[in-house]
This record gives C-alpha cells, sequence and structure tokens, in this order.
C-alpha cells in the first residue's frame, strides 16, 4: 500500500515556507477502557502532534463481566491510584485541555456509573462514557488520521468489545460493535478456543458485513499490536515501525491458528508480547481471524492511531485536518534542524527538471526527501548517512506506507553516502523494488549534487540551471560564477547523470 495524496497536498508540495501558528496546548487524552487506562498528552492540538506523554496501566476492569455484570474491584482500584496519577502529571505538566473517555466495561457493567463518578473525582475532571457507536466511530477517526487513504474496515478490538467502521476515501461508514473483546470472550467461552470462535461467528453473523471483500482490515488495540510484533518477530521484519504495517491475509491466518492455540505460558515465553497481553493474546487471534474468514479482507494493516487520535482529530478545524502529515512533519524537521530552511524548498523546485513525467505519489516523497535532506550536519562525518537513514525511516510521522519510509530514507541516506549500497536489511526485506531504489538514489544524488554548489545557503540554486536531454544532464553556469565548476561539482555532477543514464556536462557562460 502506498502513501496518500490529496489535491491539498499536492497543491502544497511546491509551495513556500508558511508561517507556523502556535497552536493550543498541550492537550491531555484519557482512554478508560476494559482491558488498559491510559494517558496520552501530545504537544499541540495539531495534525502531526507530538506525544509529550504517554503511558498505561493494565487493570482489566472488565474481567469477569459476563458471570458477574459488574465491574472487577481490584481493577478499579487499579485504575483509580492510575487515574490520580495522570492527574499529577499532568498537573506537572500544566495540561490546559483534558479529555477522558470510558468505553465497553463502564458503559456495560452494573457499578460502571458509581465507577465513573470516582473515577472523575481522581482524574479531577469529567468522563464522558461513550457509547458503542462513538467508540468505534471515533476509533475510525483516528485510523483517517493517521491513513488518509484508508479502503477498507477499521476493527478496534478493546478488552470488552470489537467495534468497526468501513472507512474509504477519508471518510467513516455506519459503526457497529460486539461484545467479543478477549476479556468477555474468556469469561463466556471459560477457556475454550472452539466455544469463543462459535460466539464471534454468531456476532459476525447478525451483522451481515457486506462489500469488504479484497479491502484491508485496519486493526486497532494493544492486542493486535501484539500479534504484529509476533509475526515481525517471525519475518525478521528489519523496520519495528507498527503503523502502517500490513501482514498478507494468509499470513495473518497461519499465525491466527498458532497462538489460538497456545497457552498462557507459552505466550508469556515471547519476548515481544508483554506479560499482561499474554493471556489475552490468543483471543484476540481468534477474533481476527475469524473476522478475516467472515469478510474474506486482503490484509491486515496495522494502525497505531486510534480512539485517543480520534478525539484529538475531532478537535482540528477542516483546515488543519487537510494538510498532509509526512510534509508537515517533514516541513517542521527542516525548520528545526536544517542550517537554512529555505534551501529545501529552492532546492526541490531546482532539481524538478529531472523528474518531468513524475507522479503525485514520488513527487510527494521527493519533496519529503528534500525537507529531510539537511537534518544530520550536526552528527559526526561517520555517522551521518546511516544515523540520517535510521532518523528518517522509524520518525514518528504518518501517512507513509513503509515503502514510503524505505523510498524517503534511502534517499536521505544517499544525499549523505553518495551513490554506496544502503543498508542490506532493507534491501534483502524487500521493501523496495529495483525502481524505487534507482529512484532513491536519482533523489539523493540530486540534492548532495546541490549541496556541493551551495554549502546550503539560500539564494544560489537559482543561479545555476539543470536541464536534461536524452543523453546528457547539462548544468549551466554563469561566466562570473565559472569558478564553482571545480572537481567537487564535475564528480558529484558525473555521479547523478549516471544515475540517470547519462553524461554530465557544464556549459560555463
Amino acid at each position: 500500500m502506498s502513501g496518500t495524496h490529496t489535491p491539498a497536498a499536492d497543491a502544497r508540495v511546491s509551495a513556500p515556507l508558511r508561517p507556523r501558528p502556535k497552536a493550543r496546548g498541550p492537550v491531555a487524552v484519557v482512554d478508560i477502557g476494559s482491558n488498559s487506562v491510559r494517558l496520552v498528552v501530545y504537544e499541540s492540538e495539531s495534525r502531526v502532534a507530538a506525544t509529550v506523554h504517554n503511558e498505561k496501566s493494565i487493570c482489566a476492569i472488565g474481567r469477569d463481566m459476563v458471570t458477574t455484570g459488574r465491574l472487577h474491584a481490584e481493577g478499579c482500584a487499579m485504575a483509580l491510584e492510575a487515574l490520580a496519577r495522570f492527574k499529577m502529571l499532568c498537573d506537572a505538566i500544566d495540561v490546559p485541555i483534558r479529555e477522558a473517555v470510558a468505553t465497553a466495561a463502564a458503559r456495560d457493567a452494573t457499578n460502571g456509573a458509581d465507577f465513573v463518578r470516582r473515577a472523575e473525582a481522581a482524574w479531577g475532571a469529567p468522563v464522558r462514557i461513550l457509547s458503542g457507536e462513538e467508540e468505534a466511530r471515533l476509533a475510525a477517526e483516528g485510523v483517517v488520521m493517521g491513513i488518509p487513504h484508508a479502503d477498507g474496515l477499521v476493527a478496534d478490538l478493546g478488552g470488552g468489545s470489537l467495534d468497526m467502521v468501513s472507512v474509504r476515501n477519508g471518510r467513516t461508514g455506519d459503526a457497529v460493535t460486539l461484545p467479543v473483546g478477549p476479556l468477555r470472550l474468556m469469561d463466556a467461552a471459560h477457556g475454550d478456543p472452539d466455544k469463543a470462535r462459535k460466539l464471534v461467528d454468531e456476532g459476525l453473523q447478525k451483522l451481515h458485513l457486506i462489500g469488504l471483500k479484497d479491502r484491508a482490515l485496519y486493526a486497532v488495540g494493544g492486542i493486535w499490536r501484539s500479534f504484529a510484533r509476533v509475526d515481525m518477530e517471525e519475518i525478521g521484519y528489519p523496520l519495528h515501525v507498527l503503523q502502517e504495517y500490513e501482514i498478507p491475509r494468509r499470513r495473518a491466518l497461519r499465525l491466527c491458528e498458532v497462538l489460538a492455540n497456545l497457552s498462557k505460558k507459552s505466550v508469556e515465553k515471547m519476548k515481544v508480547v508483554s506479560r499482561r497481553r499474554a493471556e489475552s493474546l490468543p483471543y484476540g487471534a481468534i477474533v481476527l481471524e475469524r473476522l478475516l474468514l467472515a469478510c474474506d479482507l486482503k490484509s491486515v494493516v496495522i494502525s497505531a492511531y486510534g480512539l485517543r487520535e480520534g478525539l484529538l482529530y475531532a478537535r482540528l478545524s477542516p483546515e488543519e485536518r487537510a494538510v498532509d502529515p509526512l510534509i508537515e512533519f517533514a516541513e517542521g524537521a527542516n525548520q528545526r534542524l536544517s542550517r537554512d530552511a529555505a534551501h529545501a524548498v529552492e532546492m526541490f523546485d531546482w532539481m524538478s527538471p529531472l523528474f518531468g513525467n513524475e507522479p503525485p505519489e514520488l513527487r510527494r516523497l521527493r519533496r519529503a526527501a528534500c525537507l529531510f535532506s539537511d537534518i544530520a550536519w550536526r552528527r559526526h562525518p561517520d555517522d551521518r548517512a546511516i544515523g540520517a537513514f535510521g532518523q528518517v525511516l522509524s520518525a514518528p510521522f504518518t501517512a507513509a506506507s513503509h515503502r514510503d519510509r524505505a523510498l524517503v530514507a534511502t534517499s536521505v541516506h544517499h544525499r549523505y553516502s553518495g551513490d554506496e549500497d544502503f543498508p542490506r536489511d532493507i534491501a534483502n526485506a524487500e521493501l523496495l523494488n529495483k525502481d524505487d531504489e534507482e529512484r532513491a538514489l536519482q533523489i539523493g544524488l540530486a540534492c548532495r549534487f546541490a549541496f556541493a554548489l551551495t554549502a546550503s545557503a539560500p539564494g544560489v540554486l537559482p543561479n545555476y540551471r539543470l536541464r536534461m536531454t536524452p543523453a546528457k544532464i547539462i548544468l549551466e553556469v554563469p561566466r562570473r560564477q565559472e569558478a564553482i565548476a571545480g572537481e567537487p561539482v564535475q564528480k558529484r555532477l558525473g555521479a547523478l547523470a549516471a544515475a540517470f543514464g547519462r553524461k554530465g556536462e557544464i556549459l560555463i557562460g
């Protein structure tokens, strides 16, 4: 799957640097779920808000609810302690905007309202009990915030419920919810995987989910993130970024079958799964298996964004929602880390004659690579290429597939290293095909050539015209500036031209 682009994003690809308005914030969001209670403090109300603090407590307030109808007493006590701690942290950070929601367990338990009153006292602010439909819709909005091109079914698996919403073209459909979260399944199935499968199947049959064949399942929730970590470990995947990690249907079903039949002790031996998730992971695998089969979905795409990001997204203006998250993040990095932020914008336009028939998707990625091209200048020279590569590859931006990440990061690697090979683990993982590798080399060497002409100073590149013919890449240099055309510039022009299958030539005057 490739990264998204929108008309608004395309229009901004070659836009000049714009002033960055001061956003409101920080913003704290608390999510009281059936299994965990989590606090996330975002830097601001914005499309690419950085996370100031992120903390969770596995409390399992929804344990044994099927049997008792009540929230688990010990879990509630742990949750109240966590909320009191969260309040202290937010007071220390001086967070002005605070929002808290409670989901399936609190809304369904007979003592849910009483728990919420105590939770509000501990948190020091209102706690809103979400309906199943609200919970599903907000999770889907969070997915759209991080994956604007999402096309398929968003499924948010909490401890108590499975919430689902269809998504396409940035729009969300109707929301449905089922009480088949792992905590409830454990209680209702009494440890019998086959009975758990039957309970999930019965629930899904009543919903008549249609129109999803060969589309993707966007998986939200800590249990399915653990599932993805197991898959990454199993195949030796080199990029440890969960956002937009994609698992093909056949491989996902095979892993579901394995995990569903493992004991808690067996799961606990897996280093990539936390001990608190060990008991619920097999039941999460059962839900995933039944959902893939019932809807004939083609793959599982992990979304690290969900309910909490949906709450943040709901606070944004339409203009802020329309911002391209990748370009916005790259612009911020450029302004913070580069020697002169304007140079990247000039460089993007200056090299564009080399990329005449460029699709909008690749134009967007080239823009990002230019914006990241000077972030490593303070690093030790021996660490610039690999350090910048890793910094971009795992950066917390969204709206980019793993292929997109690898292409941009590899371009930045070549900007510093020249035509040397990029890290082989990315090549061996086949994140990039031969065309992608070639494009990354071309972008990186074009950046490298530009820096040889300017030393990152703005206003210089417009003096040198770059153009391409069927046989050559030509640099036109004014007579008064012919001293720039020394050996380093000649060498880098030659490398750049070779990447395009051409010869380099410098014309003076």
